[in-house]
């Protein structure tokens, strides 16, 4: 959800930023943000989840002459992280995070509303991202939700 959260603010600000742009223009900067973010986030969490992914391996491979082979053995390969599902699921969170702002303001031409509606469709999904944050995470989903906003 932390990739989902830095997409909207970014493009969120990148819109506010843009208010004073005709609504084309607006629309280009933000998909380029959208897919540079992308980008940068997927592949920061690719490194990031393989070194983990080394580490543990390595660890496995160092616990395995000890280890006798079967069902345990299973359930820790099944327990490593997954660098591509990681990237996966960065990509969609940041895709969805930009995309919030932009389809608020697709049809606004007018500086005020579409400012308005930048700020308004950011804080109602930091909310829901907030609170879906909690409640994957079992913990308070008001204070998370707050938390984020």
């Amino acid at each position: 959800m932390l990739s989902a959260n830095e997409s909207l603010v970014a493009t969120a600000s990148l819109g506010v930023n843009a208010t004073n742009m005709n609504t084309r223009t607006m629309i280009i900067s933000g998909v380029a943000w959208l897919l540079v973010g992308a980008c940068i986030r997927v592949i920061s969490e690719l490194v990031s989840v393989y070194s983990q992914y080394d580490i543990e391996m390595t660890q496995i491979e160092r616990e395995d002459r000890s280890r006798v082979e079967g069902t345990q053995e299973r359930d820790v390969w099944e327990k490593l992280p997954s660098p591509w599902q990681a990237v996966r699921a960065f990509a969609l969170a940041s895709a969805v995070g930009s995309l919030v702002p932009l389809l608020a303001v697709t049809f606004i031409e007018d500086y005020k509303l579409r400012l308005l509606v930048v700020m308004t469709m950011a804080s109602i999904a930091l909310v829901s991202f907030g609170a879906l944050n909690g409640k994957l995470g079992n913990v308070p989903m008001v204070k998370s939700a707050i938390r984020a906003l």
